[in-house]
Formats: structure tokens, C-alpha cells, sequence
């Protein structure tokens, strides 16, 4: 798996950023084929990521609903199919970031596209848990969590904010998955510390994916079960992959802990492994509070 950190244009009526965004998308994808990537991640909003100040920005500042009919909705649109085209080309799933058109009056989503080996849009997760920003001025939220196999590997999507919501990453722990890949646009050290606790408390990998304008704070990477980093770019400003193996199979010390003893020994604490072990007879019994 690889996971990048691009670009990320914050003003979606730019049409030469849009177009840059996308070509530097497709540059990735070549090189994490060329490194032999089964799958490759980018960043949330990855071809545009839309400041609210561009798009829903009202007098003196104040914010107001969107003006989404200034967005090159044709632009978005001929890139998204570039890339998927090219997908298909490499024989690479690609999992890319990008706002969602819906039938007006209805605001768009803020999405992440799955795109299979084949080149076809596959699957797409619309973001559930929204900034008040977002929710208020921006965006529809989405509805359901998301799980797509590949080579018998089950991810599971998640975006940005969506990190404050451990009930997301718990609902993805009972789906089963073995990996969550998270999108960012945000420049927040401790997003990056939350996203790695869920590999150590879940047990799974997880693809942390942030635009390169950020990650001289905290760079795109990949999270082993348990909590270990396994791979991450450098932190300097410039586009670049992480990469790393997802082994169901992995002997290495740390996983192999986590994946065979610590998960299914946690789900069994979850599922009343501990009934039998409570106390019976007259609880007043065991309430002492005294030695």
C-alpha cells in the first residue's frame, strides 16, 4: 500500500490548480506502481479541498451558505476521469478526495472516490461527521460507513474531522476490516497522534494520508496494528508515497501480537466474556468500603 501526500488546492474555481492538482495525482500514481503499490491513498479533497473563505465567504467576512456555482464542476470532473482512467492503466486501486456533486438545492458531499484496478469508480464515502462549518455552510453529510476488499484486504474510509469520533474506527473494528484509511486537510499535530491510537487499540493498519503543504508538521504515513509506524514521508513541504506491506501473515513481533492475540483477545472481552466471573449473591455483601 502506498499512501501520498500531494498538493491540495483550497480554492476549487482555479482551474489551473485543479488541473495541477490532478497531473501531480497521476504522477504519484506512476511512481506508486512503479514501486509495485497494490493500492494507493491520497488526501482528503485531493484534486480541491475548498477554503471556506473562497467559497462561503459573505460580507465583512462573515460566513454564508456556498456559492457552489462557481466551482469548475467540468474541471473536477475531466481530472476524476483522468485519474480513473489511469487506474485502470496501472492496474492500481487509487483512493482519492473530492467534493461530490448532488442535485441542487442539495450541497455537495465531501467524498473519497474508490477507483478499482480496472479503472471503474467502485465505491465512494461521503463524509459523516462534519465540522459546524461544514454542516452549517458547506456540505450534506453522508450516511453510511464504507467497506471495499482488495486482494482479500478489507478497508475501511474515514476523513479528517472524522478522527474526534472514536465511535467511527469501533464501528470499523465490528465490521472486520484490516485497514482504515484516513484522508486529512488539516495542519494538526495531534489528529496524527489520535489516527495511531487506533491502530493500537483496534488493531489495524491505518493509512494516514495529509497534503503536503502540512506535513512539515506531521507527514502522511502508514500505522501498523498496535500502534507502530511503519512507513512515512519526509516532512518537507514536497509531494511524496509511503509505503509499506500489509501482511495478514506478518511474523514481525509487534503484529503478529496484535493481530492474534490482542484483537480477537479483546473482542471477547466485549462480548460478555466476563459474565461468568461477577459476583453472585447479596451485593451488599461487596460494597464495603472498609478493610
Amino acid at each position: 500500500m502506498a499512501v501520498a501526500q500531494s498538493t491540495v488546492p483550497e480554492d476549487p474555481t482555479d482551474r489551473g490548480a485543479l488541473r495541477a492538482a490532478g497531473l501531480e495525482i497521476r504522477a504519484l500514481m506512476v511512481e506508486a506502481a512503479g514501486a509495485g503499490a497494490r493500492l494507493v491513498q491520497f488526501p482528503e479533497g485531493a484534486i480541491t479541498y475548498p477554503s471556506k473563505h473562497v467559497v462561503a465567504a459573505g460580507p465583512a467576512g462573515a460566513l454564508v451558505p456556498a456559492d457552489w456555482s462557481r466551482a469548475a464542476w467540468d474541471v473536477l470532473r475531466e481530472e476524476a476521469e483522468s485519474i480513473t482512467a489511469l487506474a485502470g492503466e496501472l492496474g492500481l486501486w487509487t483512493v482519492f478526495g473530492s467534493i461530490h456533486p448532488l442535485t441542487q438545492p442539495n450541497r455537495p458531499h465531501n467524498s473519497l472516490y474508490v477507483v478499482s484496478d480496472h479503472g471503474q469508480l467502485v465505491a465512494r464515502y461521503d463524509k459523516r461527521f462534519l465540522s459546524h462549518t461544514e454542516v452549517s455552510f458547506l456540505y450534506s453529510p453522508g450516511q453510511q460507513p464504507l467497506v471495499v476488499e482488495v486482494d482479500g484486504i478489507r478497508f475501511g474510509f474515514a476523513l479528517c474531522i472524522e478522527a474526534n469520533f472514536p465511535e467511527v474506527f469501533a464501528e470499523y473494528e465490528r465490521l472486520d476490516v484490516d485497514c482504515v484509511l484516513l484522508s486529512v486537510m488539516v495542519d494538526d499535530a495531534p489528529r496524527a497522534v489520535v489516527a495511531q491510537a487506533y491502530g493500537t487499540l483496534y488493531n489495524y493498519w491505518l493509512g494516514y494520508s495529509v497534503p503536503s503543504q502540512f506535513s512539515a508538521t506531521v507527514p502522511s504515513g502508514i500505522v501498523a496494528p498496535g500502534g507502530r509506524w511503519l512507513a512515512r514521508c519526509l516532512p518537507d513541504g514536497r509531494s511524496a508515497l509511503a509505503i509499506a506491506n500489509i501482511d495478514l501473515d506478518s511474523k514481525d513481533e509487534d503484529i503478529n501480537m496484535a493481530l492474534r492475540y490482542a484483537r480477537p483477545w479483546r473482542r471477547l472481552a466485549r462480548a460478555s466474556l466476563y459474565d461468568e466471573q461477577i459476583p453472585v449473591g447479596d451485593p451488599r455483601s461487596d460494597t464495603s468500603t472498609t478493610f
